[in-house]
């Protein structure tokens, strides 16, 4: 059986035209059987895409000569084993930015923090006088995090800004530490920090899937399981697939405990959200639900829009 990976690759970077570089990746991609979505706007390219590595690493190289990068993409990407391809469909969407701060006016490639390498980041961390922040949103922190972290309780990045100007001004001349899933969200919070008047910012280069890899399980300082943003839900600290699933209403991690609850309905409710679905909702979770237990029955994948 080929094996499926999973990759995960940005980069800030100014691209004029947009427009031409996302109909050329999504007919290269397609034409090589690639799945996944990949963001392109005016800072740079976001993706996370699956398929057999030899065809990805085509891709890779086709992009770089395409954007004439002076670096392999390869070599900056996470990647990982997947049992079957996490994604339905391949989709290149263009975006005004690659990661939604709602603050265009913030380019990480003239602005950037210190870049930290996962065998550096415990030393960092484990000093009192640093402020550790994890930059993920709530729903991603609540399955895991590094100790001590500082929980922005944000629901979408766009919150991250005004969580940022509440820090006390005394605190802008202390180490900061920042962190997420795969280093894209930090290079963007670290710009804004740094344009917000902060003098030490740091970011764990890679993220935190980079040190799950790096440091070994006796060095290891994670806690619980990392959110991932596909089929998988989570990893472990082994980068295997972990224990949660995904509630398909509100695209929250599940534990199995709330999966046992009697308010979790699979693809339409969940403890979480049954109080928050307005019946109108509901109907569509429920309708979207019977194609898809229908499309199984078939043998088939149900590829709809997912409901948000």
């Amino acid at each position: 059986m080929t094996e499926v990976f999973v990759t995960s690759f940005y980069h800030f970077k100014e691209i004029i035209q947009v427009n031409s570089l996302r109909t050329k990746s999504l007919e290269y991609c397609t034409n090589i059987n690639l799945l996944g979505t990949i963001l392109i706007s005016k800072e740079g390219f976001n993706g996370s895409i699956s398929g057999e590595k030899a065809s990805i690493l085509k891709y890779f190289d086709w992009l770089q000569r395409e954007l004439n990068l002076n670096f392999q993409i390869a070599e900056r990407a996470r990647w990982n084993k997947s049992n079957q391809a996490p994604f339905r469909r391949m989709r290149v969407k263009i975006k005004r930015e690659i990661v939604a701060l709602g603050r265009e006016d913030i380019k990480p490639f003239e602005k950037a923090g210190n870049s930290v390498k996962p065998s550096e980041w415990n030393n960092l961390i484990l000093n009192p006088d640093v402020t550790i922040i994890d930059t993920r949103n709530e729903y991603e922190i609540e399955i895991g995090s590094f100790p001590n972290a500082v929980n922005p309780k944000t629901k979408t990045f766009r919150e991250f800004p005004d969580f940022v100007k509440n820090i006390s001004i005394e605190n802008k001349s202390k180490p900061i530490a920042m962190f997420c899933t795969g280093g894209i969200r930090c290079e963007k919070a670290a710009a804004l920090m740094i344009e917000m008047g902060f003098e030490d910012v740091n970011q764990l280069e890679g993220g935190i899937l980079n040190y799950i890899e790096e440091i070994n399980d006796k060095d290891n300082l994670w806690q619980g399981e990392c959110f991932v943003f596909d089929d998988r839900v989570a990893v472990d600290n082994e980068l295997s697939d972990g224990n949660y699933i995904q509630c398909h209403a509100c695209r929250n991690p599940l534990a199995l405990n709330e999966i046992e609850s009697e308010d979790y309905i699979e693809g339409i409710s969940c403890p979480k959200c049954i109080d928050k679905i307005s019946e109108d909702r509901l109907r569509r979770f429920k309708e979207r639900q019977k194609q898809i237990d229908l499309a199984k029955k078939r043998g088939e994948k149900h590829i709809g829009k997912i409901i948000k």
